[in-house]
């Protein structure tokens, strides 16, 4: 009876002795064995590790990829345009032995802090760096990978690797919403006023041309006209002078009757003349034949 109760209290003290010098690394995570504050070993394999009761601990990190989101952070570009970023990172813990020795027992909420801090001061001088329509363009893939490799190598010193950056959104800070609208929208005036002042001045000159056009085609027309009708009346005349030299006496009976038919038209105007003028000869005569 006496070696029961001597024996089974050993028995309790050795198995809780086993149970607490062994530990188990999950395949997320890295573990530190620690002793009395120094790092004395890393377990990064996952599966049972061992270690030394009452005076060694373990510590455990994340292994996996991790997310952190930097909060507003305003900044002003070359062109003095400020603006207002949105970003976060994708980082991993890659060196637990030097993370620990970075940020001691903080762990990782010390960690992202000191790495706020490199973003931030990294996005500020990358963008600052370059103009607000850098930033808003598609150049901005080109500037988030400055910022990555720039806060790459400041966090390599925290064990940490910076895996991506990326700006989320960019926009005007609220103050200088209103003045930069103003500011556009005289801009799109002037632009619309110049466009305006051009096509009015483009429109005067094809109007010009287009009159000047007018004025030589109708010129021309009209040249082109006279010297058709100038050969016309040459033509008409000679066919006259030709038939009226073959029969003079034609000639005068059709000029009579020309005369007759201009001057005995409904409307005319009495005539008073002399029963023997010539104008009569025509008329007196029976066969056409004047007296």
């Amino acid at each position: 009876m006496r070696k029961t109760t001597f024996i089974l209290p050993l028995v309790v003290v050795a198995v809780a002795a086993v149970l607490s010098s062994v530990f188990i690394v999950d395949e997320r995570e890295k573990a530190l064995v620690l002793q009395f504050g120094r790092v004395v070993d890393v377990k990064e394999n996952p599966g049972l590790a061992v270690k030394i009761p009452l005076i060694q601990d373990v510590v455990y990190y994340d292994d996996r990829i991790l997310s952190r989101e930097v909060g507003p952070l305003e900044i002003t570009p070359l062109d003095d345009r400020r603006l207002v970023v949105d970003a976060f990172a994708r980082y991993r813990i890659v060196d637990v032995r030097q993370f620990r020795q970075a940020v001691g027992a903080g762990g990782v909420t010390t960690a992202e802090a000191r790495l706020d801090s490199i973003l931030r001061a990294q996005t500020r001088e990358v963008l600052g760096s370059v103009s607000s329509n850098d930033i808003l363009s598609s150049d901005r893939a080109a500037l988030m990978l400055r910022i990555r490799e720039a806060a790459r190598n400041e966090a390599n010193a925290l064990g940490l690797e910076v895996i991506d950056v990326r700006l989320m959104r960019t926009d005007l800070p609220q103050a200088n919403l209103e003045a930069t609208f103003a500011r556009m929208r005289a801009e799109r005036e002037r632009e619309a006023a110049d466009e305006i002042a051009r096509g009015k001045e483009a429109a005067q000159r094809v109007r010009a041309q287009a009159e000047r056009t007018v004025v030589e085609l109708v010129s021309e027309a009209k040249r082109e006209a006279e010297v058709i009708r100038g050969e016309s009346d040459a033509k008409r005349n000679g066919i006259f002078a030709e038939a009226f030299g073959a029969d003079p006496e034609f000639f005068e009976f059709y000029r009579s009757l020309t005369a007759y038919s201009r001057a005995l038209q409904e409307g005319n105007s009495s005539m008073v003349m002399s029963p023997d003028s010539e104008f009569f000869n025509y008329l007196k005569s029976a066969d056409g034949v004047p007296n």
